[in-house]
């Protein structure tokens, strides 16, 4: 396991369960049809623990390239690896999303909405309106981003000695991420992760469904600037208050 392959194989874990679980409550036919947002947003916020938890002992568990521009921009990870890792999480969101498409091709084929079909692989905004769902976006990630930075590991005794958290280190991020979800996804889905949306939005473009439609391209910028957008404020602002 290198830095890049953990980051590939966490990330492939993230989209496997998140747009997982998004197929299971939207797909005709399914087990989990018709459970609603409670189920979605709990399903994200297991994907992301079971990510962290393969990949954070070998690369630290960005999962997320906004992530890893953040954590560069406040000189915490080096800008030499951002590339590599930006890389491997988009790629590792691609094979998430095959695999998803895989397990529920029946499914998907069964459910004659094409827009239901496209909502598994990437987001799309409740009320189309470019710079207030960019706004989401961005507010979405900059809480997650911002928070990221101040998660910290229990100590002990009066010398404050870190200790680790083991497996259980993922917890406070998969909170997080329920968290937004429940509180700030509404208007766009959150998407809060370039990766997470791009890859499984080329993946919907390229694979055979029955009825589909288009991929939404013309939003596809929305879910990539948003983040770096928020991103990029929380790493500053950080910056500035430390």
């Amino acid at each position: 396991m290198t830095p890049f392959t953990a980051e590939l194989i966490g990330t492939m874990f993230v989209i496997l369960l998140g747009d997982g679980v998004v197929a299971n409550v939207l797909l005709k036919g399914t087990k989990g049809y018709n459970s609603g947002w409670l189920v979605i947003t709990t399903g994200w916020a297991l994907a992301v623990f079971t990510g962290v938890v393969v990949s954070a002992p070998y690369s630290g568990a960005h999962l997320n390239p906004v992530v890893t521009l953040a954590l560069a921009i406040a000189g915490k990870f080096s800008w030499d690896q951002v590339g590599l890792f930006m890389l491997a999480q988009l790629l590792g969101a691609m094979l998430g999303a095959l695999l998803v498409w895989l397990l529920y091709k029946r499914h998907f084929d069964d459910t004659e909405d094409p827009l239901l079909q496209l909502a598994v692989f990437s987001t799309s905004p409740a009320f189309r309106h470019p710079w207030a769902n960019l706004f989401s976006e961005a507010v979405g990630t900059f809480v997650l981003i911002f928070v990221i930075f101040y998660v910290t590991n229990p100590e002990l005794g009066p010398e404050k000695t870190p200790i680790g958290m083991g497996s259980l280190g993922a917890i406070p991020v998969a909170f997080l991420v329920w968290g937004i979800g429940l509180s700030l996804g509404g208007p766009t889905g959150y998407a809060i992760n370039p990766a997470r949306d791009l890859g499984p939005r080329i993946v919907h473009a390229l694979v055979p469904i029955k009825n589909k439609c288009h991929s939404d391209w013309r939003y596809a910028w929305v879910p990539i600037a948003g983040p770096v957008l928020g991103a990029c404020v929380a790493a500053f602002l950080y910056l500035n208050l430390n």
